[in-house]
C-alpha cells in the first residue's frame, strides 16, 4: 500500500482533463441521488483524493481548493502532521466513551484549546461532534448558568440545523421551511453590515453610528417592549458572519455588545465554528475585536477534517451537577489526537503569520479585480476569510445572485473550487499554508470565470 502511495502523482497544479462533471463523476452523482437523503450539494465535483491545496476528482481533474471543505481543512488536505498523529493513535485505541471514562489525549486536546482561546480567566472544554452540537451545548450551558430562558441571535447568522440551533439560524428561509416551530425563546436583531446597512438610511455610513444603532435597537426596543431583561440568558453571535455572507462588523460592535450583556447579566456565546483555528490570522476571530466570550463554539477546522467540535467556556459556567449534558463520541480519541496536532502545527509552522501575510496579498489581488470588473460590488474579510460580493449595480448594491452562481460553476470548470455565501458573495478560504503563487493561480481562474459569466 505504501508503495502505491509513493507512485501516486503529486498534486501541485490545476489540470482539467474533462469538463466537470466527467463520466465517472456523473455516475456517482446519479448513485448519490438514488441512495442518499437529499441534502445541500453546491457543485458537481466528486473528490477522490487531496494533497495540500489541491483536490483530484474521480475523472483525474485537479482543482485548486479555495473552499477547504467549508473552512475545515485549514492545514491543507491530508496534512502529514495530523496524519501521523491520527495513525499513531489508530494503533492504540479508537473509542472508550470519554464522557464516562478518562483519556490522556482528550485532556491534552482540552489543554491545548484552553491555551490558545481568548480570555484571562480559567477555562474548561466540552467536546462535541459538530458545530450544530456545539451550539446545542452552549445553549444548555447558558440556561443552566443563568437560570434564564431567552436569547438574542442575529439576522444573517448561521448556527446549525437541529431544532435548537435552527432557532438561531437566520441566513436562508429554506433552513426553516416546514420545521416550525423550532426552540422557543429566541429573538433576532439586525447584524451591523457595513456594506448593506440593515436600517436602509441614506448617508448612514459611519461605523460607530451603525454599531450604536444595532445596540440601541436591542437595548431601547427589544428589551423595553417584548423581551424581559431579567430573562435574557445571552447573545449568540458570530464574530464575522459566515454563511450570511462573510460580513465583518465595525470594529467596536462586539465590545459594545459585551457591555450590553454585562449590564443585563447575560452571557456572550461566540460562534467561531467557521472563523476559528487561525482562519483570520489569529486563533480566534474574536481576538480582532478585543472581546473575551464566556462561551466559544468550535468545530470544522479543529481537527482538520476528522469530525469534531467543542465549546470552550469560562470555568465558572460549568454544570453544577453531572448528567445535565453528555454525548457518546465527543472527544473521540482519533479526533483528539488530530486536534492536538492541528494546534501544534499552526504554532510551529507560523500559520497565523502566513494567514495574515497571504491574506493581505490575496485581498489586494481581489481589489484589483474589483477595479476591472463593475460586477464586483465589495471585497471584504480578514486574513484568509475573504469574500467577493457581486452586484447588478454598484450604486444600488442589488445582489447579482444568479451571476454569482454562474461564476461559482465557471470557476470549477477553470479548476478552482469556491463556495457561495450570503445573497451574492463567493467566499475564498484557502488553507492557512497557501502560497503567493497558488493565490495568483486562483485569482487568474476566478477572473476567467467572471469574464465567462457575462
Amino acid at each position: 500500500m505504501m508503495k502505491d502511495m509513493e507512485k501516486t502523482e503529486k498534486l501541485n497544479s490545476i489540470s482539467i482533463k474533462v469538463t466537470p462533471p466527467g463520466p465517472r463523476a456523473r455516475k456517482i452523482i446519479q448513485d448519490d441521488e438514488k441512495y442518499m437523503v437529499t441534502s445541500t450539494k453546491s457543485l458537481p465535483i466528486v473528490a477522490e483524493r487531496g494533497e495540500g491545496a489541491f483536490i483530484q476528482d474521480v475523472d483525474g481533474n485537479v482543482y485548486l481548493d479555495f473552499s477547504t471543505g467549508i473552512s475545515v481543512t485549514n492545514l491543507g488536505h491530508v496534512n502529514p502532521h495530523v496524519t501521523e498523529a491520527v495513525e499513531k493513535q489508530l494503533h492504540k485505541l479508537w473509542h472508550f466513551a470519554g464522557t464516562d471514562f478518562y483519556y490522556k489525549i482528550q485532556v491534552d486536546a482540552a489543554r491545548a484549546l484552553e491555551s490558545v482561546a481568548p480570555g484571562s480567566f480559567q477555562k474548561k472544554v466540552f467536546f462535541t461532534n459538530s458545530g450544530t452540537e456545539s451550539t446545542e451545548a452552549a445553549i444548555k450551558i447558558a440556561k443552566a448558568h443563568t437560570g434564564k430562558q431567552q436569547f438574542i441571535g442575529f439576522i444573517g447568522g448561521f448556527h446549525g440545523r437541529s431544532q435548537g440551533a435552527l432557532s438561531f439560524t437566520a441566513s436562508r428561509p429554506i433552513h426553516h421551511k416546514g420545521f416550525f416551530p423550532s426552540m422557543p425563546g429566541v429573538e433576532h436583531a439586525p447584524y451591523p453590515n457595513p456594506y448593506r446597512n440593515p436600517f436602509n438610511i441614506d448617508g448612514y455610513e459611519e461605523p460607530d453610528e451603525l454599531e450604536d444603532r444595532v445596540i440601541d435597537f436591542i437595548d431601547r426596543y427589544m428589551l423595553r417592549t417584548y423581551l424581559p431583561r431579567e430573562n435574557l440568558a445571552g447573545f449568540l453571535v458570530e464574530p464575522i458572519q459566515g454563511e450570511g455572507g462573510y460580513i465583518v462588523p465595525p470594529k467596536n460592535f462586539h465590545r459594545k455588545l459585551r457591555k450590553l450583556a454585562d449590564e443585563n447579566n447575560a452571557v456572550v456565546i461566540m460562534d467561531e465554528v467557521q472563523t476559528g483555528m487561525g482562519r483570520t490570522g489569529k486563533f480566534f476571530a474574536s481576538e480582532h475585536f478585543g472581546v473575551e466570550p464566556e462561551i466559544i463554539g468550535l468545530a470544522k477546522a479543529i481537527a482538520n477534517g476528522v469530525p469534531m467540535g467543542a465549546i470552550v467556556i469560562k470555568d465558572s459556567l460549568d454544570f453544577r451537577e453531572a448528567g445535565l449534558h453528555s454525548n457518546t463520541f465527543g472527544g473521540n480519541l482519533l479526533a483528539s489526537a488530530a486536534a492536538v496536532a492541528v494546534i501544534d502545527t499552526i504554532k510551529t509552522e507560523n500559520l497565523l503569520e502566513n494567514a495574515t501575510k497571504q491574506g493581505d496579498y490575496f485581498k489586494k489581488r481581489l481589489l484589483e479585480l474589483q477595479e476591472k470588473h463593475d460586477v464586483i460590488g465589495d471585497v471584504r474579510g480578514i486574513g484568509l476569510m475573504l469574500a467577493v460580493d457581486f452586484v447588478k449595480d454598484r450604486k444600488t448594491k442589488e445582489p447579482a445572485t444568479k451571476y454569482r452562481d454562474t461564476v461559482e460553476l465557471k470557476a470549477l470548470e477553470n479548476g478552482l473550487i469556491v463556495l457561495a455565501a450570503g445573497l451574492s458573495a463567493i467566499r475564498l478560504i484557502p488553507a492557512l499554508n497557501i502560497t503567493r503563487d497558488q493565490i495568483d493561480m486562483g485569482v487568474e481562474a476566478l477572473e476567467k470565470a467572471i469574464v465567462a459569466s457575462h
